[in-house]
């Protein structure tokens, strides 16, 4: 069975899995609690310092309205382990927090937990706007025939599905 993901519409289980946060640690954290906020933008990536994450992580980086938006926030999910995600996000100085899935249950729960060469378990590289009912309002699922993790979201499609969704930031920061 091929992962396909959540569908637009589809409502986004609930789960608490440890969260790198940029400023304040590791803890666990539950994706209703961030949703409190605002809605997330939750980014499935195989693992911390391979170049095709180095590339999308940096793209959401670089892309600064993904950091300074109000409207949404970003935030990163793969198998790596908590202490790697602190290194990676020193290293390549983000601003979005990183839960670590290491038994991949959250990319099970998502539909996008799949088998490299029916070898690896990974997760494929995917994006979810979930709204804060858990609602999946915005999808992107990689979907190379080889290896799914090879695709790497288009950040500005990502943004335009975000303006449509909420509408226009009050102040517009846009780093590039």
């Amino acid at each position: 069975m091929v992962a396909s993901g959540l569908d637009v519409g589809d409502t986004a289980p609930d789960f608490t899995a440890p969260l790198v946060s940029p400023e304040e640690g590791v803890e666990e954290v539950s994706l209703e609690s961030l949703l409190a906020d605002r809605p997330v933008l939750l980014c499935f990536y195989t693992n911390d310092f391979s170049p095709d994450c180095i590339d999308e992580w940096c793209s959401f980086r670089d892309y600064g309205w993904f950091s300074t938006s109000e409207q949404v926030q970003v935030v990163g999910i793969s198998k790596s382990r908590a202490s790697t995600h602190r290194r990676f996000i020193d290293y390549l100085g983000l601003t979005f927090p990183l839960f670590s899935d290491r038994d991949l249950a959250v990319a099970g729960a998502f539909d996008v937990k799949y088998r490299t060469f029916r070898l690896l378990p990974r997760s494929r590289r995917s994006c979810f706007l979930v709204d804060t009912d858990r609602t999946v309002r915005y999808r992107w699922v990689g979907t190379h025939p080889l290896d799914p993790t090879r695709d790497t979201p288009d950040v500005y499609e990502i943004h335009e599905a975000i303006r449509e969704e909420y509408g226009e930031p009050e102040a517009e920061t846009f780093g590039l």
